[in-house]
């Protein structure tokens, strides 16, 4: 089985929600992989800290270098958060993330150059485009930003429902409705029709509650690099602390 088929079926189950650790480098995703977690997802704001980017100001090869390195790294499929395709056709960016090894990847359909939403109609057929070159050799994770952005008249549900059939028609595998509160994951899946994915957020609901309020994949963000370099704050803190005073 090829590794965009078996990232395909872990959406399905038997094991719900299939839970994504976002690595944002080689070590970090062998970190992830040798504890068991089935599949990886890259997360764009992790990579980009770790490159010494803002989030959104990745140069693309430097985006599509480090997601080959950490496919390289590990055995498990790696789906690779590729923001909005970085104004690449479908064919190329088709071309390097399957040179990159990636088993899937994530689109989102805010327009980069004005910060606000892409018409839907277009980002629908942009991302059939992206179906038609890619085949069944890359899963499709179509992250819809109503809620991230808020849209006129404060209709975000419904909107995002509109969005997400018209990204299923197109040929997305999962849905991705960023920030969408968690007690509507739900009736968005059986709206829309396509396993939804959910953001695990630092003192919101576990990946487990977000199974069980209706995700069947869960992420991160840049969430996970976070807190390791948190970690590594108190590290630098301790060690600072055990230096011989100077003078």
């Amino acid at each position: 089985m090829s590794a965009a088929a078996t990232l395909r079926a872990l959406h399905h189950g038997p094991r719900l929600p299939l839970v994504l650790p976002g690595p944002w480098d080689a070590a970090a995703a062998r970190v992830f992989a040798d504890a068991g977690f089935p599949a990886l997802a890259t997360p764009s704001a992790g990579i980009a800290a770790s490159l010494g980017h803002e989030d959104g100001r990745t140069p693309p090869a430097e985006m599509f270098a480090a997601i080959a390195r950490i496919v390289r790294a590990v055995d498990v499929p790696v789906t690779a958060d590729v923001e909005a395709g970085y104004g690449l056709s479908a064919k190329e960016l088709v071309g390097r993330l399957l040179d990159a090894g990636a088993a899937g990847c994530n689109l989102e359909d805010t327009d980069h150059a004005t910060g606000a939403l892409r018409d839907a109609e277009e980002q629908a057929a942009w991302l059939a485009e992206v179906r038609a070159e890619a085949g069944d050799a890359l899963v499709i994770n179509a992250r819809i930003d109503t809620y991230l952005h808020g849209v006129e008249g404060e209709r975000e549900t419904a909107e995002t429902v509109r969005r997400g059939l018209l990204y299923a028609a197109a040929g997305a595998d999962c849905v991705y409705p960023i920030l969408a509160p968690p007690a509507l994951l739900s009736a968005l899946a059986t709206a829309i029709g396509r396993p939804v994915n959910a953001l695990a957020v630092p003192g919101g609901p576990t990946p487990e509650e977000l199974g069980a309020l209706g995700a069947a994949r869960i992420t991160f963000g840049g969430g996970l690099q976070q807190a390791a370099m948190a970690t590594l704050a108190e590290v630098a803190e301790r060690l600072r602390g055990e230096r011989p005073a100077e003078g």
